[in-house]
């Protein structure tokens, strides 16, 4: 088209809306594209879990809302942008003990696949699952019934323990790749036993962006949950 002819499509018309949409799109990294459909994606973008395989893929906009149902019958999940925190979050040194996570991170969440929750903390190799049953997921969930709005598959429940001292925890509800974020960060910059100071800072670099994008859980009425739940044992 010249710019003679372009000069000439009236503001209102949707050829014109069509041009102002295309200009304004964000640039793209060649070969960055969309897994399900190749549709060109920019650097920050959203994904989609497959259920069978656990992967993730990087996903368009438009495919995305495909799956943005949790109730679907599908086995591709939405990762939703959900950042929670625990203002009043009961959990203790023997809570962690309790996990049997041999690190200060672990996240957890529920498989709906094999239809239990299932732990993972970051290592210089990469995410290693707990081989451990978590039998205190049901007493970690009684006592925090906040943790009952989890969505399977693609939220996690994201555990630091920031001082082995105090036995200080800091608990987020976060997207399911944000965990997998902090796996590579880790694979990147861990050095020898203990991690060295690089790995260290990326850590504290990554939970501090963590909590500001979180807000408070909504607040569930635990006495309401524990009448709740004795009822249902009845």
């Amino acid at each position: 088209m010249t710019t003679e002819q372009t000069s000439a499509i009236p503001s209102g018309s949707p050829l014109a809306t069509l041009r102002r949409i295309s200009r304004s799109r964000p640039t793209v990294n060649p070969g960055e594209r969309c897994e399900m459909c190749a549709e060109p994606i920019a650097d920050e973008h959203q994904h989609v879990v497959d259920l069978r395989s656990r992967s993730l893929m990087c996903t368009c906009r438009s495919c995305y809302l495909l799956f943005t149902d949790q109730d679907a019958a599908l086995h591709y999940r939405a990762v939703p942008d959900r950042y929670l925190w625990f203002p009043r979050f009961v959990f203790s040194a023997a809570d962690w003990d309790d996990l049997q996570i041999p690190v200060g991170l672990a996240f957890l969440f529920r498989n709906s696949m094999q239809n239990r929750v299932v732990a993972f903390y970051p290592s210089p190799a990469g995410a290693t699952e707990s081989e451990l049953p978590l039998q205190s997921w049901d007493r970690l969930v009684a006592a925090n019934p906040e943790l009952t709005a989890l969505l399977p598959d693609v939220e996690a429940l994201l555990i630091h323990r920031t001082d082995r001292g105090r036995g200080d925890f800091s608990c987020h509800v976060v997207p399911i790749d944000t965990c997998y974020e902090l796996v590579g960060t880790m694979r990147q910059t861990w050095r020898g036993f203990d991690g060295g100071q690089e790995a260290r800072a990326a850590i504290d670099d990554f939970f501090a962006r963590v909590q500001s994008r979180s807000r408070p859980a909504p607040q569930v009425d635990r006495g309401s949950t524990e009448t709740a739940t004795t009822g249902d044992q009845s």
